[in-house]
């Protein structure tokens, strides 16, 4: 009985290895290529042009957050409705390029320009042919996610300075429905998927805001302005990675006891390989911070000394990539 069970498991994997072989032989990496570069294609227009509502999970280490989604086209212009259901309520109606949050525990108003085009399901900007040149792009297997037939595509990293991703679209619309990041272990360290998704024909009072009455509401204007950091540069970039903005923006600190927050301007500049981003925020120097590094999912981030001044290096990338960037730092004053 031992004997027969073992030459079943012989033949069955035997089997296997000729299946996948005779896959392998028939596989053209240049059609593949092409036809995965043409799916991304495919998920960058259905982000932008189609009209969805769905609600989708983040995943990062042991942590979840929960959000509720729904995007229009009306004719030219673009209204996106992103809820936060988990924790403190939280609220952005987008009209194109404004954003208004609206902070229901603090009666607030949060009013500011949109500077980044990555919120998921549209999660990249570069062209599939830019992302080509950091990433070996080729499809994968085929699934289901929030009940949709869905083909996946894998971006595996040409070196060891940014992550893997594993992207899973609706064959039928092209909207991405789940993003998957990878470590070099092929470790699923950050995920964000569809739990239900509607595609088409969504009702307009989904992407009204919930908060009807708004008098005597407080209302912020974010202070963030494009400047030139021109005495910065950072001199060992990742390959692939580009300069996108720069801005100075005003943080706010924690409340004190007595309800004021305090405020301290802040510069930023973002490098980005058209998926995977790396900002370097720059301030005037504390003596209460310490010199470090941590991780947080996907997620590194370092913060050190530079002279007069305070940085502090955050990357969807691998630990090696933020200490490149960090320890490559320039600034010269006039």
């Amino acid at each position: 009985m031992r004997q027969t069970h073992a030459l079943l498991r012989f033949v069955v994997v035997l089997s296997i290895c000729f299946t996948f072989s005779a896959f392998a032989e028939n596989v053209d990496p240049a059609s593949d290529r092409r036809d995965a570069q043409s799916l991304l294609r495919k998920i960058q227009a259905a982000a932008q042009k189609l009209n969805y509502s769905g609600t989708f999970v983040y995943q990062q280490a042991n942590q979840m957050r929960t959000s509720r989604i729904t995007h229009l086209l009306e004719g030219k212009n673009e209204v996106e409705k992103l809820e936060i259901l988990d924790g403190k309520s939280r609220e952005y109606i987008r009209n194109n390029d404004e954003v208004i949050c609206y902070v229901q525990d603090t009666k607030t108003l949060l009013i500011e320009k949109r500077v980044t085009h990555d919120v998921f399901p549209a999660i990249f900007a570069a062209s599939p042919a830019e992302l080509a040149e950091v990433y070996t792009l080729r499809k994968d297997e085929s699934g289901r996610i929030a009940g949709h037939e869905c083909q996946s595509i894998v971006l595996e990293p040409k070196d060891n300075l940014r992550y893997g991703y594993k992207l899973w679209a609706d064959k039928e619309s092209g909207l991405l429905l789940r993003a998957q990041t990878l470590n070099e272990k092929n470790e699923v360290v950050e995920q964000i998927s569809f739990t239900q998704i509607s595609i088409g024909n969504i009702d307009r009072s989904r992407a009204k805001p919930s908060v009807t009455n708004t008098s005597g509401w407080r209302i912020e204007n974010a202070v963030m302005s494009q400047v030139n950091l021109a005495g910065w540069s950072v001199k060992s970039l990742p390959p692939g990675f580009k300069k996108i903005r720069e801005v100075k923006r005003m943080v706010s600190d924690a409340a004190t006891t007595g309800g004021q927050s305090a405020q301290r301007e802040v510069s930023q500049m973002v490098f980005s390989d058209g998926l995977a981003a790396i900002s370097v925020f720059i301030e005037p120097g504390s003596h209460s911070r310490t010199e470090g590094s941590m991780q947080q999912g996907a997620m590194n981030i370092v913060g050190k000394r530079h002279g007069d001044f305070w940085l502090t290096i955050v990357g969807e990338v691998p630990s090696a990539a933020v200490r490149q960037v960090a320890n490559s730092i320039e600034f010269k004053s006039k």
